[in-house]
């Protein structure tokens, strides 16, 4: 029988459309809520996401038969109809277009 071991740990930035600051203090604490769910979904699991008003930082251990540019696809969209669903005085929120990711080891 073969096994397998990984820990692909991930530091992911993304920011709000045009860098608005959307994330207040009401809408912090649940959007990270819902973020780590959506990241469960693909089998990942959100160690901490915070940020500030106008991007996140998420590390996170995702799978490695999943890409990140898929994973935060999916984020980004779910995440996106969620506010929109949630937050109606947020008509105009929206993710920036792409994203930062980076490989870190455990013990950093």
């Amino acid at each position: 029988m073969s096994h397998s071991y990984h820990n692909l740990l991930y530091h992911i930035l993304y920011s709000t459309h045009e860098r608005r600051p959307w994330i207040d203090a009401e809408v912090e604490p649940r959007l990270h809520a819902y973020t780590g769910g959506v990241i469960r979904k693909p089998g990942g699991i959100a160690l901490e996401i915070g940020g500030v008003n106008d991007h996140l930082h998420i590390l996170a251990r995702l799978r490695p038969d999943k890409a990140v540019s898929d994973v935060l696809r999916v984020i980004k969209a779910e995440v996106s109809g969620w506010v929109h669903a949630t937050f109606p005085n947020m008509a105009g929120f929206a993710w920036q277009e792409g994203y930062t990711a980076f490989t870190v080891s455990e013990s950093q």
